[in-house]
């Protein structure tokens, strides 16, 4: 143990710059630890994988949370949908909320598949919108409907598997990064890493309506900036 603190103690101190591109590379893309610190060494950067692990741990949080959030807006659909996902071989259930742009609005991992379980996931979305949607859609599982009429009785809930592809589609992002990373160790770690995971994708994937490749292209340069704004790089 006390070589590992002489170890850290000893380290270079690395620029805001390669840190918070070494977080972007790690939560951005599906790219391993060990693929990232490969990246890096091309460029010239010698730092090992368990580093950028603790960078991705201590700034990715930081960095989600400084990045502004979509205004809600009384139009606004939430799909809602839940995926299991194992654990140290236990089930835990990954509830997710994305609205009808498919932006992530929240996301919780939780050990029930139950109505307390879904109304959690709404009393947490109400908190953080401060409104509530046009509507909700979800499958038929009957969790949400129970919990919805508990928490916002007056919104319309339409319950039918082929609506809910937007919140379904959203998983499968995750489900990529989970088979790289050959599964996750702790409820905590899964829950961590999605909060910035999500994060980064919200500002990074387009809005539905820039179909050209110029309004893309210029969708990711200011995501760029934004980044580098909430990590203090300077542009």
């Amino acid at each position: 143990m006390w070589h590992d603190q002489a170890h850290q103690l000893q380290a270079p101190r690395f620029p805001p710059q390669i840190i918070a591109h070494a977080v972007w590379l790690y939560f951005r893309f599906p790219l391993s630890l060990r693929l990232v610190e490969e990246m890096l060494l091309e460029r010239g950067i010698v730092v090992s994988y368990e580093t950028i692990r603790r960078w991705g741990k201590k700034f990715g949080p930081e960095y989600a949370r400084r990045l502004r959030r979509k205004p809600p807006r009384p139009a606004d659909i939430w799909h809602l949908d839940e995926v299991v996902i194992s654990i140290a071989g236990r089930k835990h259930w990954l509830w997710r909320a994305v609205d009808q742009d498919g932006y992530v609005l929240d996301e919780i991992v939780q050990t029930r598949r139950d109505t307390k379980a879904a109304k959690r996931l709404l009393t947490r979305l109400m908190k953080k919108q401060g409104i509530a949607p046009k509507r909700i859609i979800s499958d038929k599982l009957s969790s949400y409907g129970a919990a919805r009429r508990q928490v916002m009785p007056r919104v319309e809930h339409r319950s039918h598997k082929g609506l809910n592809n937007r919140a379904e589609n959203s998983h499968l992002p995750l489900r990529k990064r989970e088979r790289m990373m050959q599964g996750f160790r702790s409820v905590g770690g899964l829950q961590r890493f999605t909060s910035v995971f999500s994060a980064a994708r919200n500002l990074f994937v387009p809005p539905r309506s820039h179909q050209s490749a110029l309004a893309t292209h210029l969708h990711r340069l200011q995501a760029m900036a934004a980044w580098k704004a909430v990590a203090g790089v300077l542009a």
